[in-house]
Parts: C-alpha cells; structure tokens; sequence
C-alpha cells in the first residue's frame, strides 16, 4: 500500500501501464459523448467495486456509523490517529480535521505538505490549505510562506475575518498578526532535490503522475456534525504562483451538512476545471452513495478532459451517515479510515487498469 512519491522515476513498465491507460482513456471517451450529463457517465463500464463496498444509495434511516474521520494517503494514518484523540472524547469534526492535519504539515518526512515539502521552480515553499464546517463556514490560504500550519491560519481566516481566502502575502500578514511564528520551511532535503533538479536543465514546472500527493481529511463527529481540512504545499518545482485544488472550496473539498462531504488528491488542475468535490457532493445528493459519487466524478474527468490519463486524480467522500467512497483514475491511491472499530489503510478502485507506484 505504498503510495506514489516524487522522487521516485517512472519505470518502463509504468510508461507502457500509461501508455495503455491513456488508449484506454481515448476509447473511453470515444464512447461518451458527454454533454456533460450524469446519464452519459452512468453508462460507463467500470472495474468492479470491492465487496465491501455498497454501489446502491443509502436508505435514508440507515444507521449512523459516528464518530468517524478518514483521509487520504498512508500519511493519513498518523492524521487520523490525532484527529481520532478529539473525536473519541466527544470534540468537534472541526477540531478533529484541524488537529490531524497540523501532523503531516509538522512532518519534514511527508514531502508533499508543510515543513519539508518541495518548492516552486525558484527554490520558494508555498503552501496552500482550506478548512471547512458543517454550516458551511470556510476558510482558506494560497500561496502562504514561512508558516508551518498554513491549516490553522485557514480557520482564522474563517472565524476572524469576513471573508473566505487569503494569499501571499496577505495571509503572511494576516497570520503574522495572528501570533503564527515565521520559519524556514526549505529541509535540506528539498533543498537539495530542487538543486538536483534545477541542474539537469528542467527550468519549467513538472505536474505529471508522482509529484502532487495532498492530505484531505473528513471528519463526522459523535454530534453528527461534519467538517473537512485540506493541505499542501502543492506541485513540486510548480510555476511561482500557482495554485492548485487543495484551498479552494468546491475543487479541493466541500462540505454539506444535509448530504456529505468530499475532498480530492492528485493533479488540482483537473479538480478546478470539474469543480470535483462539489460535484461529488451533489452527486450524493441526487441518491448515489460516497464509492459510487467518487466513481462517477472520475468518469467524468476521464471522458471531459482529453489528457487525463497523464495525471492522477482521486476523491474520498463521507456521508452524513458515517458511509465511506474512494475512487480514482490509476491504481495507487490509498486512503486512512480510523472508527471506534480502529484504523484501516485501503486501495481505492480505480478506472484504469494497472498500478502507478
């Protein structure tokens, strides 16, 4: 259950798997020609679901599985393990997915998040985060330097402004004023893959299979309430600048207290451009349930977006009842669930044959 990492080349192996998923893809679109309606998705074959997996909608009374959180990735693990601490004592989904994922932005071994993560193409680490309640409050940052927990800077935004997001240096301002404490954020470890490679001459930005993992969190709490954090520090050696899904809400997450909640990994291009989470979300609430929404949001990438298959993309959705759906394009993608039952670690299904490891 090794995710992908960023340092790690792609095999010839794994270039002929995406090379064969990218014909696959074609094929696929091929035979969608999508207005962008749910019924053109919905015809779509796709590999069998896990048996412990339902793909028929929720009954509405079906009992509630709560306290919950779940994330995703193997980082995921030590998240949840924090955010469980808040659940199982009666606290908030809000603080749970806080405090989870305050632990992989505190972590310089998670590359891809907080301390440690790899820059821009200029050597500068930039990091992004939303955060977001049951009542629809949010908060967000983009683009924040020099502070470890670009997370809580997001739920100060939420609570002590009037607005939704910061940036740059704004929300350096903003989170200075704050009492948050500036810090080198570049580990020498980072330091010295962008050095790498800077020096073999790839002076533009890379977003490809292995270099734009996240943690997205859901939480549902004993109170029934739901909440949800998303965090990175985005696509490594991306353009200065950019910004992806992670802190935007609707791409990155999304949260609704009548439905579920949904939040996203892989490239956050393609989640902008499907509003993924969002649409997850909604999908929920037109009866399908969390696996089957997540697959049916993934179709829609594949068959709406020609490149697709160059990238990865995956959601993870809880519902207000505690079910819990992951999906995504290629293999590789795992997701974090801690309950009263304990924790798991699980490979979401994916609609692609073949594993990018």
């Amino acid at each position: 259950m090794t995710k992908s990492t960023i340092h790690k080349s792609t095999s010839s192996k794994q270039r002929k798997s995406l090379l064969q998923g990218r014909r696959d893809l074609l094929k696929l679109a091929a035979a969608l020609p999508l207005a962008g309606s749910l019924g053109a998705c919905a015809s779509v074959t796709a590999p069998a679901t896990p048996a412990s997996v339902a793909v028929t909608p929720a009954p509405k009374n079906s009992a509630v599985r709560k306290p919950i959180v779940v994330s995703t990735w193997e980082h995921g693990m030590p998240a949840n393990a924090a955010a469980w601490q808040v659940l199982s004592l009666g606290g908030s989904a809000l603080d749970a997915v806080e405090q989870g994922a305050r632990v992989p932005e505190a972590d310089p071994a998670v590359r891809t998040v907080g301390l440690g993560g790899y820059p821009d193409a200029s050597g500068e680490v930039t990091l992004d985060a939303c955060i977001m309640d049951h009542q629809l409050n949010c908060g967000s940052v983009a683009g924040l330097k020099r502070i470890k927990h670009p997370i809580s800077v997001a739920r100060a935004v939420m609570e002590k402004t009037p607005h939704v997001m910061l940036v740059g240096e704004g929300a350096l301002a903003f989170a200075k004023a704050q009492g948050f404490v500036e810090e080198n954020l570049l580990t020498e470890q980072s330091k010295q893959d962008w050095l790498l490679w800077r020096e073999q001459g790839k002076a533009k930005s890379q977003i490809n299979l292995e270099n734009h993992d996240t943690i997205g969190m859901l939480a549902l709490d004993s109170h029934g309430h739901l909440a949800g954090a998303c965090t990175t520090s985005g696509a490594a050696y991306k353009l200065p600048g950019r910004v992806g899904d992670s802190p935007l809400i609707g791409a990155g997450l999304y949260v609704d207290q009548d439905v579920g909640a949904a939040t996203a990994t892989g490239l956050g291009e393609l989640m902008i451009k499907t509003v993924g989470c969002h649409l997850v979300v909604e999908l929920m609430r037109q009866g399908l349930n969390p696996q089957l929404a997540c697959q049916r949001a993934v179709e829609r990438i594949a068959a709406k977006i020609p490149n697709a298959a160059e990238a990865q993309v995956g959601f993870l959705a809880l519902s207000v009842n505690g079910e819990v759906g992951a999906y995504c394009l290629h293999g590789g993608f795992n997701y974090a669930v801690q309950d009263a039952s304990g924790a798991t670690l699980t490979d979401a299904t994916h609609l692609l044959p073949g594993v990018v490891a």
